[in-house]
């Protein structure tokens, strides 16, 4: 995959100054408020920044922790991770293997079949509803 690199003005032109605060400064938004994470549509989550296919709606549950959960990503290569140890612990960050926006983080807490818990903030995603099955004549 090509790598996204683009200079810090023009993410800034582009986004939104949240989405820029989460996906270039790796801010978090604050739990339930976010508008992904009570969302039920069927579809694609994509990078809020470049488009990159990151998660599946069907993998999609429900936290408790006020950010959208996803048990994995879509492929082995939509997403990258990282040890983040700020806050004076040790986190596995996740970010966007294309242009390299922070996503969230993942913890060993989810439910099966992969054990995992993708808790990402909804400013860094954007989701293409799935296309609704064609009426039958």
């Amino acid at each position: 995959m090509q790598k996204i690199q683009k200079p810090d003005a023009e993410w800034r032109h582009e986004l939104s100054p949240e989405q820029y605060h989460v996906l270039r400064e790796k801010g978090t938004e604050r739990a339930f408020t976010g508008i992904y994470w009570d969302e039920h549509t069927p579809g694609l989550y994509r990078c809020a920044a470049c488009g990159n296919p990151l998660f599946k709606s069907d993998t999609k549950f429900d936290s408790g922790t006020g950010w959208p959960s996803f048990t994995s990503p879509i492929d082995d290569g939509s997403v990258d991770t990282d040890t983040d140890r700020s806050f004076f612990m040790s986190r596995t960050e996740v970010h966007c293997s294309a242009c390299g926006g922070h996503l969230g983080h993942v913890f060993p807490d989810g439910p099966r079949p992969t054990g995992l818990r993708y808790c990402v903030n909804s400013a860094s995603l954007t989701l293409e509803p799935a296309a609704e099955p064609m009426e039958q004549v």
